[in-house]
């Protein structure tokens, strides 16, 4: 009995030697995040985060956010166009010493007047100045997310690259088994790029544009959904400004 003990402990110990080797990051072994994870709960609960990010809370639902994209201590984290940095302090907290967080913005000549430094007092989060179509990042990403921005890319006037060579770019960026994070403003089902100016997008586009590059759709989440959104309006006005219905989506690299 104890040889044959012994002999499934070896057998478990070269299993798990071999997927680490395969590839499987530290990160891939924790359990899954939640809204109510350690970690989470001390990246929203941020004393340094401004008290204008917080008011935001309540309709950007930050715990599940940050559940939902995997971000967990140790992660390599890439955000895409971070804004203000409402997700990046998070990011940082989440992650800890041991995880890094790289915030990219683009090259003065095409960056618009929202993309500036973020993450001053964060120690772990380094800024990256690049074009989507060509990024690349100092190390293997595990996650690599953006909220907001994915419909700009289909608008001629942002000067973004073309959406198809971003995802090849973003799929090359990742760790096999990262993810992709996107969140934008629902347009109507079915409307395809007809309402980009709205500031909208249709998820079925995103779906068709992002799998093209090669990722796995691994699931959506409903925490953003606002049913009393006509989806018909732009997103800046008084009516629906900050309340729209929106959708995330997660994409996995396979492997």
């Amino acid at each position: 009995m104890k040889k044959l003990l012994a002999a499934a402990c070896l057998a478990l110990a070269a299993c798990s030697s071999g997927s680490m080797a395969a590839g499987d990051s530290l990160m891939h072994g924790m359990a899954m995040p939640t809204a109510t994870s350690p970690y989470v709960v001390a990246a929203v609960g941020d004393a340094r985060r401004p008290d204008a990010d917080k008011a935001r809370d309540a309709d950007r639902h930050p715990a599940e956010t940050l559940a939902f994209a995997e971000i967990r201590p140790g992660a390599k984290v890439g955000e895409l166009l971070p804004g203000g940095g409402y997700f990046t302090r998070m990011f940082a907290v989440a992650v800890g010493d041991g995880g890094r967080v790289y915030a990219l913005i683009r090259p003065p000549e095409t960056a618009s007047r929202y993309e500036h430094d973020v993450g001053d007092g964060y120690a772990n989060v380094q800024m990256v100045r690049q074009n989507l179509g060509s990024m690349s990042f100092p190390e293997p990403l595990d996650v690599l997310f953006t909220a907001q921005n994915y419909h700009d890319m289909h608008i001629a006037d942002e000067h973004f690259d073309d959406p198809a060579a971003i995802n090849r770019a973003a799929f090359a960026a990742l760790k096999p088994g990262g993810y992709y994070v996107i969140i934008d403003h629902a347009a109507r089902d079915g409307s395809g790029l007809a309402d980009n100016n709205l500031h909208r997008i249709d998820e079925a586009v995103v779906r068709q544009e992002v799998e093209a590059a090669g990722f796995v759709f691994d699931g959506e989440g409903q925490f953003l959904r606002n049913p009393a959104d006509p989806r018909t309006v732009i997103v800046f006005d008084p009516s629906i400004r900050g309340h729209t219905d929106q959708f995330a989506l997660r994409f996995k690299k396979p492997g």
